[in-house]
């Protein structure tokens, strides 16, 4: 069983999730808050209030999901796809459920790449960097956990030690990307999976406006640049480098607008095409390379497609997917927001249509095409489950009735 919000990019799994449409605009209206202070957030105290309690009400939000979904019964185990940093494990514990944590980015320690939301250069603190940003959060979160342990769960508050370490825990994870961007490090056990990206056929459904058909048309595969829903601080300056580098290149370029407020043109130009959404697996394919946020999901479009990739990180895992393409051959160094500029992208444009690059771009894609990473989610999930004991317990029972035979485990950061 998994529980998610409706929006989430894991309706791939849209047979076994149960969603709670209620909590959708919430959840939209959180996020959207917390990418904006994330990128301007400037240490005060009244901004890591607002970033704690937006915490605390997605933690709150999904537990109540999680616990409406296991009422009056024990389901067979509990999917997450947030990575094992909220409420998830107390909810497993509370309903005596195993748990198998699906991801988008790494957090398991490997001595190969550090956590991505560290900025460890040296490889000697690769795995030491993951049990550091564990504990940085669990310092911002516990008081959060335990009264949430507490009031909701009826659970024993936890300590910072108590419990075995979730880093080195049995807790089965399952990554969400393809092994032939970054292969399963050797350091990481049985219990570890990579299993693919998972995507979704929007464009079958998709009828392109004829002014984007004819503009396609008319000339040479263009460059996509945009942002999505990122905010972005001085957008007429961006839109004006933007503009300004497809013409020193000699490229046609479609600007994504999003919800940034890219696009606002002094003066049409014919070389370039504003656009507002569009399905990536549709547009991706008209495109020559693309440059982009960095989002899991938006990177892995771009590469199926065989588009060389620029990646401009905002926050987050970001600069971990810009690093991943440079190092695969597929882009240019990933080039963070606070230095954008119009040498840069010109660099990484130029770099981008380098016919060799396009080439690794083309045996990256062709890769790719033979992962199902929706499979191997599911199989990786049923081959994990624990094994029933000989006399199998009732399938019904209430919420409180004990259970022996469920493995129960906490995560290092919340134990």
């Amino acid at each position: 069983m998994a529980t998610t919000h409706s929006e989430a990019k894991w309706d791939a799994l849209e047979q076994l999730v149960i969603t709670s449409q209620e909590n959708v605009s919430k959840m939209q209206e959180d996020m959207n808050a917390m990418r904006a202070n994330l990128v301007t957030v400037n240490k005060s105290h009244s901004d890591l209030s607002e970033l704690k309690s937006l915490v605390e009400r997605m933690i709150q939000g999904k537990a109540n999901e999680r616990l409406e979904a296991g009422d009056g019964c024990v389901p067979e185990g509990l999917k997450e796809p947030l990575g094992g940093k909220k409420g998830h494990v107390h909810v497993a514990e509370a309903l005596k459920v195993p748990i198998h944590i699906f991801f988008t980015m790494p957090w398991t320690p490997t001595t190969e790449f550090p956590h991505p939301l560290s900025r460890v250069n040296q490889s000697a603190g690769y795995r030491l960097s993951y049990q550091i940003v564990d504990s940085l959060i669990w310092l911002g979160i516990r008081d959060m956990i335990n009264n949430f342990r507490k009031k909701k769960l009826k659970l024993r508050p936890i300590t910072y030690l108590s419990g075995p370490q979730g880093l080195e825990s049995d807790i089965p994870h399952g990554y969400i990307w393809s092994p032939h961007l970054v292969p399963k490090p050797k350091d990481w056990g049985p219990k570890i999976d990579v299993v693919g990206f998972c995507f979704l056929d929007l464009a079958s459904n998709y009828e392109p406006p004829e002014s984007l058909l004819h503009w396609l048309k008319a000339g040479p595969k263009p460059i996509y640049i945009g942002f999505g829903s990122l905010p972005v601080q001085e957008p007429q300056k961006m839109t004006r480098i933007i503009v300004e580098a497809l013409e020193i290149t000699k490229q046609r370029g479609i600007i994504n607008k999003g919800w940034g407020g890219l696009g606002n043109l002094s003066e049409e130009k014919d070389f370039v095409y504003l656009l507002d959404n569009c399905p990536h697996d549709w547009l991706f394919l008209q495109c020559a390379a693309v440059v982009h946020h960095g989002g899991a999901g938006t990177t892995a479009a771009g590469l199926k497609a065989a588009c060389p990739t620029t990646i401009v990180p905002f926050f987050g895992d970001q600069p971990f997917w810009g690093e991943r393409v440079h190092a695969r051959g597929v882009g240019p160094p990933p080039i963070p927001i606070d230095k954008f500029s119009l040498q840069k992208l010109v660099d990484a444009i130029r770099f981008m249509i380098d016919p060799k690059v396009k080439e690794n771009a083309i045996e990256l894609s062709k890769a790719m095409e033979h992962e199902d990473g929706v499979s191997g989610a599911v199989k990786a999930f049923l081959r994990h489950l624990p094994r029933k004991k000989s006399e199998p317990e009732a399938k019904w029972r209430s919420k409180s009735a004990p259970s022996s035979s469920l493995s129960v485990w906490r995560c290092f950061a919340c134990s």
